[in-house]
């Protein structure tokens, strides 16, 4: 799958999500926050307008389709990215990992993998901004923020295979 941007002067963003086949989502974002969705049969062809969304209403639905509402599939990691390098990601810690059973001020993850745990998940609580004293369990979903390096060692240390 590749995404074309393209800058719209005094606009805003424009960007093509090639689907299967020949078809692109067009997606317009204005600088009002304005968002408008368009489907092309093909490249080159003309776009046919299916919706629009309010800055507020895009990003409520954007966390939908991201998944922080439900995600249909059980899965260890889920990453959306924020700026070039920066990601949020979902991890669900193995109940064999050294950080089961340690506040996060005695977890020293930033230290070990330089991500920040900004949530969590448990069961049906959200843990937000969770607090150093907040104790890690096995199962919990981790969201955290970091780069792809940053990401890959704290994957190491949730899956129990920090050794």
């Amino acid at each position: 799958m590749t995404i074309y941007e393209s800058d719209l002067p005094g606009v805003g963003k424009k960007y093509e999500v090639e689907l299967d086949g020949d078809e692109r989502l067009v997606i317009v974002t204005h600088n009002t926050g304005k968002r408008e969705i368009y489907k092309k049969d093909m490249e080159g062809a003309d776009s046919e307008k299916v919706f629009e969304l309010s800055d507020r209403l895009a990003r409520k639905v954007g966390t939908i389709l991201e998944g922080a509402y439900f995600q249909p599939v059980q899965s260890k990691r889920v990453e959306t990215m924020l700026a070039d390098e920066t990601f949020i990601e979902w991890y669900s810690l193995a109940p064999e990992s050294t950080l089961v059973g340690k506040p996060l001020k005695e977890s020293n993850v930033r230290e070990e993998s330089g991500v920040s745990i900004v949530a969590i998940q448990r069961d049906d609580n959200l843990v937000s901004a969770p607090g150093p004293e907040t104790v890690l369990e096995g199962g919990d979903t981790l969201v955290v923020v970091g780069d792809r390096d940053d990401c890959r060692a704290f994957e190491k240390l949730v899956s129990g295979n920090d050794a």
